[in-house]
C-alpha cells in the first residue's frame, strides 16, 4: 500500500476514533443527565465555606463502619440525585452549586429551603403519571414539595409491587418502589432534627389563656427517673397515667422516632458496644432507663438542640455550635480508635482523584489519535511526549487513589466489583506503558490513555448504578487481607492482561486490515510477541489464582470446587488461553489466529469479571445487575472486530493467491 493511501487510513481511522469518543461521551454524560432547568428557591442563602469545612469530618457510622458525615452526604444524595451536586437559583439570582455537605445541611437543618430542592431524579415519567404528578419531562429531578401531595398513592402503590418477586417486576413497578424508598429516606433526614426545633408540649402549664409551655427533650430526659416511678406507680395501683405524662411520652416516642434513623452520629458510652447511636436512640434509651451513662447522653442531645436551633440565626454562631459538637464526637471517636481515617477519606473524596486521571487520560487519548494520525517526525515525537506524560501522570493519580483506599479499608486494594473496575484501570494502563517501554513502537503507549479513559467511565458508570460506599466493610467470607491479597488480586491482574492482549490485538487487526501498518513486519512481530507475552501472564496468573482460590473455598466453604459461575469462568480463561498457546505452538495458528484468538479473550474475560453477576446466583455474586445493555454492546463490539479481522485475512490470503498465480502465469 502506497503512503498515501496509508496517510488517508489513518485520517480515516482518527476521525472514526474520535467519533467514537463523541458516541461515548454523549452516552455517559448528555443522554443520561436529566434535563430542567435550575430551581430557584426565594430567599435561599448558601452555607459559608467555612461552615461546609467544619461539617465535613464530623464522623458518623454508616455500612458498618466510621466515615466522614460528607462521604456520607455524598453517597445519600447521589443515590437520590443521580449526581454529587446540584445547582440552584437564590433570591438575588445569583447561581449556586451546592455540594453533598451543603445538600445535607440544609436537608437535616433548613427543612424549608430543602424541601424545594431537585433533590429526586426520575427518569421514567410514567412513575409520577402513574401517582397524580403532573410530569415535566420524560426525565428530569424534582423536589420533595413536587412529590409531597401524591405521597400517600405513592407509598400505596409501592407497597402493592413489593410482593412481587424482583425478577418478575416490570420496570416502572420497580422504579414506583425505589422512588417510594427513597422519599422515605429523604423524610428521615427532613425531620431528624423536629426534636430539637418543636420541643415537647407541657400540657396544662398555660394560665391565663396563655399558650401550654414548652420544653427541650434534654429538659425531659433529666427527668426519667421521675417518669418511670409515675408510671411504676400507676401500674401498681391498677390506675390510668396521668393524661399530662401520658401525652409527654407520645411527644417523646414521636419525636424519637423521627430521628431514628439515618444518622448515627453518637458514639455510644462504652466501647464494647460497636454500634453508634442516632439522637432518637439515645432518647429512647435514657427514656427507658437502659442507657450505661445517661448524662451524657442528656448532654448529646443538649448540644444538637442547640446546633439545630442556631441554624435559623447567624450562620457564624451555627458554625460555633457545630465545632463544639464536632470536637466532643471526635474526641469520642478517637477514644474508641475509630477516627483513624476520617480526614484522609474527607480528602480523598475532595481531591476527586479518578475525575482528574479521566481528565488526564482524555487528553492522553487526544494527543494519541494525534500522534497516530500524524505519525513519525518532530509533531508525532511531541505528541508522544505529551501522550505519555499525562497517561503516566494519570496513572500516578489513580495509584494515590488506590492506595489511600487501602489506607482507609485497611485492606487489600480489591474487595468488590468497584474496586475491579479501577484496579484493571491502573493495572492495564501500566501493562500497556511496560509494552511501550519494551517495544518503542507507540502503539501501546496510544492504547495506554484510551483503555484508562474506557475504564474510569465504566467505574463512573457503576458508581451511579449501585449508589453505595464501596468503601463499606466486606461481608465476613471475605473479611481476609491474606486471601484478598493472594487470590482476589493475582485473579484482577489476570484480567487485566488478558483484556490488554484482546485490544492489542483489535489495534493489530486494524493496523493489518486497513493497510495502516504498510506492511511493516516489525511492527507486526513487535504486537504479536507483546499478545503472547500477555497471553501468557493472563494464563499464569488466572491459573494461580484459580488454584488459590480453591485453597479459600476450601478453607471458607468446606470444598475446593464447587462449578459456581465465578469459579466455572476463571477456568474457561485458563482453558481458553492454554488452548491459544498450545494452538500457537503446535502452529495450527499463525500471526492472524493468534490474534483473532485473543480478541475473543475478551469476551471470556468480560465474562468471568463482569457477565457473571447478572446471573443472580453463586456465591460469588456481587449482586449488581444494572447496565445489562453495557455488556451485550461490548459483545457486539468484539464480534465486529472479529468479524473485520477474519474478513481482512481471507482477503488478504486471496490477493497473495492471485498475485501469485499472476506471476507463475
Amino acid at each position: 500500500m502506497s503512503k498515501s493511501s496509508s496517510a488517508i487510513g489513518r485520517w480515516i481511522a482518527a476521525v472514526l476514533a474520535i467519533v467514537t469518543l463523541l458516541a461515548i461521551f454523549y452516552n455517559v454524560v448528555v443522554d443520561n443527565m436529566p434535563k430542567g432547568e435550575v430551581r430557584k428557591i426565594e430567599g435561599y442563602v448558601p452555607w459559608s465555606k467555612e461552615t461546609l469545612k467544619a461539617a465535613e469530618t464530623l464522623p458518623i457510622q454508616s455500612g458498618g463502619r466510621v466515615k466522614p458525615l460528607s462521604t456520607y452526604a455524598g453517597f445519600q444524595m447521589l443515590g437520590l440525585h443521580g449526581a454529587r451536586s446540584m445547582k440552584v437559583e437564590a433570591g438575588d439570582g445569583k447561581t449556586y452549586k451546592l455540594t453533598p455537605t451543603a445538600w445535607l445541611l440544609d436537608s437535616v437543618f433548613r427543612p424549608q429551603y430543602a424541601v424545594h430542592l431537585p433533590t429526586f431524579r426520575i427518569d421514567n415519567s410514567a412513575v409520577l403519571e402513574a401517582i397524580g404528578v403532573e410530569p415535566r419531562g420524560k426525565r428530569d429531578r424534582y423536589s420533595y414539595a413536587d412529590i409531597e401531595p401524591a405521597r400517600d398513592k405513592l407509598i400505596e402503590l409501592a407497597k402493592s409491587y413489593e410482593p412481587i418477586e424482583s425478577k418478575k417486576r416490570a420496570p416502572i413497578q420497580q422504579q414506583t418502589i425505589d422512588l417510594g424508598y427513597h422519599l422515605r429516606v429523604y423524610e428521615s433526614l427532613l425531620g431528624y432534627f423536629g426534636f430539637a426545633r418543636n420541643g415537647v408540649q407541657l400540657e396544662g402549664t398555660g394560665t391565663g389563656g396563655a399558650p401550654d409551655q414548652r420544653a427541650d427533650f434534654s429538659g425531659v430526659m433529666t427527668t426519667a427517673p421521675q417518669i418511670r416511678a409515675e408510671i411504676d406507680k400507676s401500674q401498681s395501683q391498677g390506675l390510668p397515667l396521668n393524661p399530662r405524662i401520658q401525652s409527654l411520652l407520645e411527644q417523646v416516642l414521636d419525636g424519637a422516632n423521627f430521628s431514628k434513623f439515618e444518622l448515627f452520629i453518637l458514639p455510644p458510652a462504652e466501647k464494647k458496644d460497636t454500634i453508634w447511636k442516632s439522637a432518637g436512640n439515645s432518647i429512647m434509651d435514657v427514656m427507658t432507663q437502659v442507657a450505661p451513662d445517661p448524662a451524657m447522653s442528656i448532654e448529646d442531645i443538649k448540644m444538637l438542640e442547640l446546633t439545630a436551633r442556631t441554624a435559623f440565626g447567624d450562620e457564624a454562631d451555627f458554625r460555633d455550635r457545630l465545632i463544639q459538637l464536632r470536637d466532643r464526637l471526635v474526641k469520642r471517636a478517637e477514644d474508641r480508635g475509630e477516627y483513624r481515617s476520617v480526614v484522609l477519606e474527607a480528602n480523598y473524596y475532595n481531591r476527586n482523584w479518578f475525575l482528574n486521571a479521566l481528565v488526564l487520560f482524555l487528553i492522553g487519548t487526544l494527543s494519541a489519535l494525534a500522534m497516530w494520525t500524524i505519525g513519525r517526525g518532530r509533531a508525532g515525537k511531541g505528541l508522544a511526549a505529551i501522550t505519555g506524560g499525562v497517561t503516566l501522570i494519570g496513572l500516578v493519580f489513580c495509584t494515590i487513589a488506590i492506595v489511600q483506599r487501602c489506607i482507609i479499608m485497611q485492606r487489600p486494594p480489591v474487595g468488590n466489583l468497584y474496586d475491579t473496575v479501577i484496579f484493571i484501570a491502573a493495572t492495564v494502563v501500566f501493562f500497556c506503558l511496560l509494552v511501550e517501554w519494551m517495544t518503542r513502537r507507540r502503539f501501546a503507549l496510544g492504547l495506554a490513555p484510551i483503555l484508562g479513559t474506557l475504564l474510569i467511565i465504566l467505574s463512573r458508570r457503576y458508581e451511579l448504578g449501585d449508589a453505595k460506599d464501596n468503601m463499606d466493610k466486606l461481608v465476613a467470607v471475605l473479611d481476609s487481607n491474606f486471601w484478598l491479597t493472594i487470590h482476589v488480586i493475582t485473579i484482577t491482574l489476570g484480567y487485566s492482561a488478558g483484556l490488554l492482549a484482546a485490544f492489542l490485538s483489535c489495534g493489530y487487526l486494524l493496523l493489518r486490515g486497513l493497510g495502516l501498518d504498510q506492511g511493516d513486519r516489525d511492527l507486526r512481530r513487535s504486537l504479536t510477541k507483546a499478545v503472547y507475552g500477555m497471553i501468557c501472564l493472563t494464563l499464569f496468573l488466572s491459573l494461580v489464582g484459580t488454584v488459590l482460590g480453591g485453597i479459600w473455598a476450601n478453607y471458607s466453604w468446606g470444598r475446593f470446587w464447587g462449578w459456581d459461575p465465578k469459579e466455572n469462568g476463571a477456568l474457561m480463561i485458563v482453558i481458553w488461553t492454554l488452548v491459544i498457546l498450545h494452538a500457537r505452538l503446535g502452529g495450527y495458528i499463525k500471526e492472524w489466529g493468534l490474534h483473532l484468538s485473543s480478541v475473543f479473550t475478551a469476551c471470556v474475560v468480560t465474562f468471568s469479571w463482569w457477565h457473571v453477576n447478572f446471573l443472580g446466583v453463586g456465591l460469588h455474586n456481587y449482586g449488581f445487575t444494572a447496565g445489562k445493555s453495557t455488556i451485550w454492546v461490548f459483545y457486539g463490539v468484539m464480534t465486529i472486530f472479529l468479524s473485520f479481522g477474519a474478513a481482512a485475512m481471507l482477503w488478504e490470503k486471496r490477493s497473495k493467491s492471485s498475485k501469485k498465480a499472476s506471476i507463475e502465469a
